[in-house]
């Protein structure tokens, strides 16, 4: 009977497991996570989760596994992978024989250079646990520092200031959201977050991060000295490659696979944060992306692909943040755009269409409160999928719809 091992019991690694089975697979399946707990939701971490003292959002109720014949191991590490053995070994002492691999490792906090490895005031968000440790000080009379302003710093900021917690927010940039948002964008959110009190700074260099006294201790280029109960440090995450890199497998910003996700080795595939793969709609320009959608678009797609479906990542890439009543969402890679076209859909509520030098649309951004943008990003992803090249007048226009310029 064929076994097939997924390591990495995330979005993506839970994703693949379920689809292999609705896909007809009817041999063995190994899913194996480090954490204590069942595979969960990570976008609450920051957002809804954080607020209150809850559990996991689980991506599924712990006995489904057990229901689907899907043998999950929680708490456990891959240790070693012998790629010419199709063999993995466990930090158990453990030793799994696979007949199909998939690498679903994710990826890591980047850590601040120099700062204690191991502080209860000096964290990073990436797991439930670090969740829990953050809540304590998300209350009143309580000061959080926040290094760092990407989605995760500037979503923390907005939970925390929603609890009544004290909020300093240091980005080394001349503004927020610098990488992939757009800055009429990033100007919108940096204002709603000065206008709840957060106390944003960016163009700010830090010389050193510390602990003292059970504070955090950050001190800036300028010698001024600001101490929190505690600094989350949202600077950015690395992929988990450790594993495949000892391995021999290709690296390139991550997991090196092709467009059906398939590693550098015979039966080993990879999905989700921790691989860079060639998107054919940018011209197979190699990216990684971290998004929740695109684990879970990964991980079916790499079931599919285990059981010799042979199907192309074709997906548009999508992204989204929550931050007060605000929702932003963009789809595509702005990356290349020569001209910004905004569509207006209210106060406080517009679009910005990405095109490149033919007039292909490439990506597009939206910000409004609640679903107000959804719909129309939803269509520009449509338009992007089709490598579509829309009037500039038509985009910016109130009164067309997106849908018509879909059809035509």
């Amino acid at each position: 009977m064929a076994h097939f091992v997924i390591l990495g019991a995330g979005e993506c690694g839970a994703r693949a497991a379920f689809a292999l089975r609705e896909k007809g697979f009817d041999g063995e399946i190994t899913l194996v996570g480090s954490e204590p707990h069942a595979p969960y939701e990570r976008p609450p971490l920051s957002k809804a989760g954080l607020a209150g003292n809850v559990d996991p959002k689980f991506i599924a109720a712990p006995q489904t596994y057990e229901a689907g014949n899907i043998r999950l191991m929680t708490g456990v590490t891959a240790t070693g992978l012998d790629a010419a053995a199709h063999a993995v070994t466990l930090s158990d002492g453990d030793r799994l024989s696979y007949d199909q691999l998939l690498l679903a490792t994710g990826a890591s906090a980047r850590a601040f250079p120099n700062a204690p490895g191991d502080s209860r005031h000096i964290r990073s968000l990436r797991t439930h646990h670090d969740a829990v440790t953050l809540r304590a000080v998300l209350q009143p009379g309580k000061r959080l520092a926040v290094i760092g302003g990407g989605f995760i710093g500037l979503e923390v900021a907005a939970t925390a200031r929603r609890l009544g917690a004290d909020v300093v927010l240091l980005e080394g940039l001349e503004r927020v959201l610098k990488r992939g948002v757009p800055e009429d964008v990033a100007h919108l959110v940096a204002e709603r977050h000065r206008a709840e009190g957060v106390d944003l700074r960016c163009g700010v260099s830090i010389e050193s991060l510390t602990e003292r006294d059970g504070k955090a201790v950050i001190r800036l280029s300028n010698d001024e000295v600001i101490e929190a109960d505690l600094a989350l440090v949202g600077i950015g995450a690395r992929p988990n490659t450790e594993l495949a890199d000892a391995a021999g497998l290709a690296i390139d910003n991550g997991i090196a696979v092709d467009d059906r996700l398939r590693t550098s080795a015979a039966d080993i595939f990879a999905a989700g944060d921790c691989c860079s793969f060639p998107l054919a709609i940018y011209g197979g320009r190699r990216v990684r992306l971290e998004s929740w959608r695109n684990a879970q678009e990964q991980g079916t797609l790499a079931a599919a692909n285990m059981l010799g479906a042979d199907e192309p990542v074709s997906a548009v890439p999508w992204f989204w943040s929550d931050q007060y009543e605000m929702t932003l969402q963009i789809t595509g890679l702005a990356d290349g755009a020569v001209a910004h076209l905004r569509r207006d859909l209210g106060e406080g509520v517009f679009i910005l269409f990405h095109l490149d030098a033919e007039g292909r649309l490439i990506a597009a951004s939206g910000i409004g409160p609640g679903n107000t943008v959804a719909r129309d990003i939803r269509l520009a992803e449509m338009l992007i999928a089709a490598r579509a090249h829309p009037d500039p007048a038509a985009l910016t226009a109130r009164n067309v719809k997106l849908k018509t310029l879909l059809a035509a």
